[in-house]
C-alpha cells in the first residue's frame, strides 16, 4: 500500500478549509413571526436573539438584572441589546417599528452565523408596571422545519403592580402610558397595591383592573386589558 505524506503547509491549509466549511455549515437562517394574541395589550419594541447556552435574558426565580428592569418597566431594550452584543449573539431589534398592537404580527429574518444554539425574546407589556412577554433560551432545532412556541407574560418583580399611571422610569411607581393607549387607560386610580411578595422574575398574575375610568383602584380597563396566558405566539422556520 502506498502512503502519501502530506506536507505540513498543505495539512494546515486543509484543516483551515475544513474549519471554514464547518463554520459555513453551522450558519442558519431563521424566519420568525411574533404575534400579539391579546385583546387589548401592546408590546413595546421586541428584542430577539440567537445566543449560546451560557447567555440568558432572564431566568425564572432569579432577581431581574438592571437591563431587564429597564425593559420591563419602561420598554428600553438598549441594555439587553448591549449585553447580547457583548456575548456574540445574533440580534434583531424592533421588527414592528414601534409598538406591536393587539392581534398584529411582525415578521423578520435572523441570521445565526455564530454557532449560537438558543433563542430568546423580550418586550414590555403595556399597560403594566413591570410585565413583559418573554422566551427564555429555547433550543434552536438543527432540523429544517416550522416550529410554534406560545409565550407567557412574566413579572420582573422590580415594581409593585399598582396599575396606576406613571412615568415608566425604572425605580419610579406607575405605568407608562404612551399615546396609542392614552384613550383606553383610566386615571386617578388609588392603586391596587403598594407592595409585592415576590421580588424575583415570575409568571405574571395578570392585571386586575376595574370599570371606573375616572377613579377606582386601577387605571386599567378590566373589560379590555386583562389577560390570561399565553399572550403571544412565535413561529420559527429553520431554513
Amino acid at each position: 500500500m502506498k502512503v502519501i505524506k502530506q506536507s505540513p503547509i498543505k495539512a494546515t491549509l486543509t484543516l483551515l478549509a475544513l474549519a471554514l466549511a464547518s463554520t459555513t455549515t453551522m450558519a442558519q437562517e431563521l424566519a420568525i413571526t411574533v404575534t400579539n394574541l391579546t385583546q387589548g395589550l401592546h408590546f413595546t419594541p421586541v428584542v430577539t436573539a440567537a445566543h449560546s447556552n451560557e447567555s440568558r435574558l432572564f431566568m425564572l426565580s432569579d432577581m431581574a438584572s438592571t437591563e431587564l428592569q429597564a425593559m420591563a418597566e419602561g420598554g428600553d431594550i438598549s441594555g439587553l441589546v448591549s449585553l447580547l452584543s457583548n456575548a456574540d449573539a445574533n440580534i434583531n431589534e424592533n421588527p414592528a417599528g414601534g409598538l406591536l398592537a393587539p392581534a398584529m404580527s411582525a415578521s423578520f429574518t435572523l441570521t445565526n452565523d455564530s454557532g449560537n444554539t438558543h433563542l430568546s425574546l423580550a418586550a414590555m407589556i403595556l399597560p403594566s408596571n413591570d410585565g413583559f412577554v418573554g422566551l427564555d433560551s429555547w433550543e434552536i432545532p438543527d432540523e429544517a422545519g416550522t416550529y410554534t412556541v406560545f409565550l407567557n407574560a412574566y413579572d420582573a418583580g422590580t415594581e409593585a403592580n399598582d396599575e396606576i399611571r406613571g412615568s415608566g422610569v425604572p425605580g419610579e411607581v406607575g405605568m407608562p402610558v404612551p399615546p396609542p393607549l392614552d384613550a383606553s387607560i383610566g386615571m386617578n386610580g388609588t392603586g391596587v397595591t403598594d407592595m409585592e411578595a415576590n421580588n424575583k422574575v415570575h409568571i405574571h398574575r395578570g392585571s386586575l383592573g376595574d370599570d371606573d375610568m375616572s377613579a377606582g383602584k386601577s387605571d386599567i380597563n378590566n373589560s379590555v386589558q386583562r389577560w390570561l396566558n399565553p399572550v403571544a405566539k412565535l413561529t420559527i422556520t429553520v431554513l
